[in-house]
């Protein structure tokens, strides 16, 4: 979860498209231009949920995600699968 984020924090795409699960990565990543990520708290991680809120900037905006993401493990590396309702 943490290196997804720093993954988006700086923008590297590829690395975000490489840790998504392939049953439900899109095709490419391209991360907002207009987006600068500045903290992240995991409130919980069980198994394999991760509940976490992101904040960010949009155009000088603040801005929260809340999410419960699911991940899985595969060839012993952790997949980002899909968030689920928190």
């Amino acid at each position: 979860m943490r290196s997804r984020y720093a993954a988006y924090a700086v923008r590297d795409g590829d690395y975000v498209w490489r840790t998504w699960h392939p049953r439900t990565r899109p095709l490419s990543v391209t991360p907002d231009p207009d987006v600068r990520w500045t903290g992240l708290v995991v409130h919980d991680a069980v198994d394999d949920e991760v509940e976490f809120t992101a904040s960010f900037e949009r155009l000088g905006e603040p801005g929260r995600l809340h999410e419960r993401s699911v991940f899985a493990q595969r060839a012993g590396r952790w997949f980002y699968v899909e968030a689920v309702p928190a």
